[in-house]
């Protein structure tokens, strides 16, 4: 074995080999189960924000379990102990969801679902998150030339990291079931063990005087530049928590854009480690202040081009973390303090996630983690030893703080009108003082102040609306804001409008009586027309399941001797509804109406067999349907409960995904027809709040729709017979976003 240990090649490959592969399966695993539990929690975005806090926390355990595994003196101890706890990890595979865990709680749904991650993968991560780490320090002990500097080795695990990460939601997710990835996965983890157990062998067999000279130690780092480490990991680790929820918040929410930010993330690691730089640092450091100004104009000026807003922000995040993370690279220490370095980069990343994953949404009713992240990203940068006062500076400080002051005491004490004209020069400000900060860049210090005043005066000054509330849960977002006329009173969700009341009449008089039905729910569109036939073709009152309050406007299509109830996951949106202050539907309508709390399948699931005529499904995740509300095993649960010719009617609008044809897939799956709404007669008017929608009727039999089934205003559904079935089990968000 002695002259397999000597040859170079083979013990460079075997330990690529198993580094790669362990990253692979590392990050593979991620999306895979957030994927299995977001029907858990309501398809809400935050389950991938927890979900990074969790792994951030997993890689922090498994950096810290490395480095005191590679303390001990006897080289054996290493290997056994941790090929022993790869095999213990194999026992729970294949992975699942554990059992015993109930429904989530209505408050601190993160905490419940880091217990349920840690329950149910919580070791194999653990182990696997050792590896990078471990392994590293084992090359370093095998005497191979490369040893010296093995940092290379962290490239190659994170090319293995970014390619599971960007092939899931292109090539895993759409041709795969969730069974057979998690049946994959367990063979690779199964490769895996081999491979460590092949690589332990070589460190064992290599020369004592390689390993003596590899623990070899100069000075240990100080306290100030472990800090350091921490810092410039944790800021690209938060900020990348925070750049995802910015975009599924205020953006757009759709699952496959949370693992873009994640690959740009991973992508940056690759490149700072690799041998020869692609990017070099000194362009990296250069530019980010350009990016950091980039990022205050985009959030002042917010395009409505959605590439154009999500190609910015995904552009600014990746140069940010390439900074930091170059700066991480140009201070690596030598290969006798790696497992010191990787503890500090593993704790920052997880107190960067803990920041903007656990602590920012339950002390901010905003996503007030993006803003005060890009202010700490200018400090990202080397710091001059000696900065130098300028003259001009003095006078740029002035215009700064002049433009800030004269833009914002004015309007905030009411002086000036809050109008498109005064709005325009808010924004022209903002961005002039983020355009000052890149003249100040020799001073990260006086960047951050600089930007720092541009976005709070974004804050300080909203643009077109008078806000009255932000509420913050774990399942988004939600704003409460009157119209810049004072017309309106809408609720939003980040950036769909999820209902809305109208104040006063185009004259100016406040409206009496009962509410007005707007946005998607009024008299001549789908739903409306949809719930009249219902009760038309039974010719008595209906019983009706309603999946998502938003406002309650829905409520007031029920007639008196009618059986309606609402189920609603998110108790935040609730009290909005039921607040007297901010709308009118439910009081007017249906003060008594019940409201059952959780995730809609899973508590319809506790309802009797048969009860329903109609289950109408308007839930929505900014301007996502939750995904399991749209598979095989959703349609069967809902067609379980309709009573005899009962109608299932789902919401499916949306800018991004085309899904009326995944409705019609499985409600022919369970042996139902589907009509989907033309909108033919029903006139749109943004400008009063009324919005055509995109709805889709699942009945067993024409006669059960009524007069809807020959209406030119509904289009009977065939589902297509080249595109596969969505289940709980599988889905293809790549398809129904190219098919838009």
């Amino acid at each position: 074995m002695d002259s397999i240990a000597s040859r170079p090649a083979l013990v460079l490959a075997a330990f690529t080999a198993a580094v790669f592969t362990s990253a692979l399966l590392l990050f593979a695993v991620q999306p895979m189960f957030a994927r299995l539990v977001l029907p858990i929690l309501g398809g809400s975005p935050s389950v991938w924000s927890v979900a990074m806090v969790f792994f951030q926390t997993g890689l922090l355990g498994g950096y810290l379990y490395a480095h005191l595994l590679m303390r001990t003196t006897r080289r054996a101890v290493p290997v056994v102990v941790h090929l022993v706890l790869m095999v213990v990890a194999g026992l729970w595979l294949p992975l699942g969801i554990a059992t015993g865990w109930g429904d989530p709680p209505e408050h601190y749904a993160a905490v419940w679902l880091l217990g349920l991650f840690a329950a149910s993968i919580g070791l194999p991560f653990f182990a696997l998150s050792a590896n990078n780490s471990l392994l590293q320090a084992w090359f370093v002990r095998t005497g191979h030339p490369d040893g010296r500097d093995p940092y290379f080795l962290y490239a190659a695990s994170n090319v293995g990291s970014f390619l599971a990460l960007l092939s899931y939601p292109i090539l895993l997710e759409p041709l795969l079931t969730l069974r057979t990835q998690t049946l994959i996965w367990t063979g690779g983890f199964a490769l895996l063990v081999l491979l460590i157990a092949t690589c332990g062998l070589l460190m064992l067999r290599a020369p004592a005087p390689a390993a003596a000279e590899a623990d070899a130690a100069g000075d240990a780092p100080r306290p100030a530049t472990f800090g350091a480490w921490v810092f410039l990991a944790a800021v690209p680790s938060g900020l990348l928590v925070a750049v995802t929820a910015h975009i599924s918040t205020d953006i757009a929410a759709a699952p496959l854009l949370w693992v873009i930010p994640l690959s740009l993330y991973l992508l940056t690691w690759v490149l700072v480690f690799a041998r020869r730089a692609l990017l070099p640092h000194r362009l990296m450091v250069m530019i980010q202040p350009v990016a950091i100004a980039g990022l205050v104009a985009l959030i002042a000026v917010q395009p409505a081009n959605l590439m154009a807003a999500l190609a910015g922000h995904l552009a600014a995040f990746f140069v940010i973390a390439m900074t930091a993370h170059g700066e991480l690279a140009r201070r690596r220490p030598p290969s006798a303090y790696l497992t010191t370095f990787y503890v500090a980069l593993a704790l920052g990343g997880m107190i960067g996630g803990l920041f903007s994953g656990l602590v920012a949404p339950n002390v901010f009713s905003w996503v007030a983690e993006y803003p005060i992240l890009i202010v700490l990203a200018a400090l990202c940068r080397p710091f001059p030893a000696s900065p130098l006062a300028r003259r001009w500076e003095v006078a740029l400080w002035g215009v700064v703080i002049a433009i800030a002051v004269a833009a914002v005491v004015p309007s905030w004490f009411g002086w000036i009108p809050r109008d498109d004209r005064t709005t325009d020069w808010f924004t022209y400000g903002t961005v002039g003082i983020a355009a000052a900060s890149i003249l100040l860049a020799h001073d990260p210090a006086k960047v951050a102040v600089a930007i720092a005043v541009a976005l709070t005066m974004i804050r300080l000054y909203p643009s077109d609306e008078r806000q009255i509330q932000t509420v913050r849960s774990f399942f988004g977002v939600h704003k409460v804001y009157d119209t810049a006329d004072g017309r309106f009173r809408v609720l939003q969700n980040g950036t769909t409008i999820h209902g809305a009341e109208m104040l006063r009449a185009t004259d100016g008089r406040r409206v009496n009586g009962p509410p007005r039905l707007l946005t998607y729910y009024a008299p001549d569109f789908g739903m409306a027309q949809t719930i009249e036939a219902v009760r038309e073709r039974k010719g008595a009152p209906i019983t009706v399941a309603v999946v998502g309050l938003g406002t309650g406007t829905l409520t007031c299509y029920m007639k008196p001797g009618e059986d309606w109830t609402i189920f609603e996951i998110d108790v935040s949106v609730i009290a909005i509804s039921r607040d007297l202050q901010r709308f009118d539907f439910l009081r007017a309508c249906a003060p008594q109406i019940p409201i059952v709390v959780g995730d809609a399948r899973r508590m319809l699931a506790r309802q009797p067999e048969h009860r329903f005529d109609l289950i109408l499904v308007d839930a929505f995740s900014s301007d996502t349907i939750p995904v399991h509300l749209i598979t095989r095993d959703a349609m069967a649960l809902f067609k379980s409960k309709l009573a005899p010719h009962g109608v299932v009617l789902m919401h499916v609008s949306n800018r991004y995904l085309e899904l009326a044809s995944v409705v019609a897939g499985v409600a022919a799956a369970n042996g139902m027809k589907s009509w989907t709404a033309t909108n033919e007669g029903a006139t749109s008017d943004d400008d009063e709040y009324i919005f055509t929608s995109d709805v889709v009727i699942a009945a067993e039999r024409d006669e059960d729709i009524g007069d809807l089934a020959g209406s030119t205003a509904w289009r009977a559904s065939e589902p297509d017979p080249d595109q596969r079935v969505w289940t709980d089990d599988y889905s293809n968000i790549v398809g129904a976003l190219l098919r838009k």
